[in-house]
């Protein structure tokens, strides 16, 4: 594919990242006109994960949220600042570390999880479901390959 001449609007980068940030702009919007407070878009991996499944390793919610290391650790430390999780010490290893939902944290989860369904609904508003399940299933291999080319 070559992209040298043609419009950015041709090039599925270009798309993906504006998509991208309008929907945390709708996001930030929607989480502001609910009074949904202390929540981020950046959270929304990391929260959503442990409202699955709390009190993981933070290496393992990292992988479960598709995240980097290095990028767990600043929003681990922002999430613990808004009071969303807390740290606790793995009972069986002092060194590993467990992410724990606080209070605030679980009661954020349906909320939250409205916005989203409302934000995904309205900028998905023109798609049939069909469309959605094939975009979604797209985006997924998408994001896998990319991932496995930045190993």
């Amino acid at each position: 594919m070559d992209f040298q001449n043609r419009n950015p609007v041709d090039c599925p980068y270009y798309l993906v990242s504006r998509v991208s940030l309008v929907i945390t702009s709708a996001m930030k919007k929607g989480f502001a006109d609910a009074g949904v407070t202390g929540i981020k878009p950046a959270y929304l991996g990391a929260l959503w994960v442990l409202w699955l499944d709390d009190g993981l390793k933070v290496s393992e919610l990292g992988r479960r949220a598709g995240l980097e290391p290095s990028t767990m650790t600043g929003l681990v430390d922002r999430m613990e600042r808004d009071g969303l999780i807390t740290r606790q010490p793995d009972p069986q290893d002092r060194r590993v570390q467990r992410i724990l939902l606080t209070k605030a944290g679980r009661k954020m989860k349906n909320p939250v999880l409205e916005i989203v369904n409302t934000v995904i609904s309205n900028v998905f508003g023109d798609v049939s479901p069909e469309e959605f399940d094939v975009t979604t299933r797209m985006l997924q291999r998408v994001l896998t390959k990319a991932q496995e080319g930045n190993r």
